[in-house]
């Protein structure tokens, strides 16, 4: 059924299996795109560790890269609304790492 057909007020039932539940841990994303996709790999950047190690790798086209990135600018103003304005610390190369790696990463 599309979301067309599906009556209004009916919320999307998804299977999350307790493997996928338990997350994993990631304070690095690296970003890239081609012309039909757009990859995200977020990755774990630890003290005592040479590199970053990508823990998950989700590829998404176009239209739904674009959905993620409204959804997060909502659940951030969300978030900010109840807790507060998230504080940047300086301007840092556009990453999510906390550490300063001082070169880009490669997955």
């Amino acid at each position: 059924m599309d979301n067309q057909e599906k009556p209004k007020g009916q919320q999307l039932q998804i299977d999350l299996s307790p493997e996928v539940a338990k997350g994993v841990y990631a304070n690095l994303a690296l970003i890239t795109h081609s012309s039909s996709e757009f990859i995200v790999d977020l990755a774990a950047m630890l003290p005592g560790y040479p590199k970053p190690m990508v823990k998950s790798r989700v590829i998404l086209a176009p239209e739904h890269a674009k959905r993620l990135a409204m959804a997060l600018q909502e659940n951030i103003a969300r978030y900010e609304k109840t807790f507060g304005r998230i504080q940047l610390p300086n301007a840092q190369p556009r990453t999510i790492s906390p550490f300063d790696i001082g070169n880009k990463g490669e997955a």
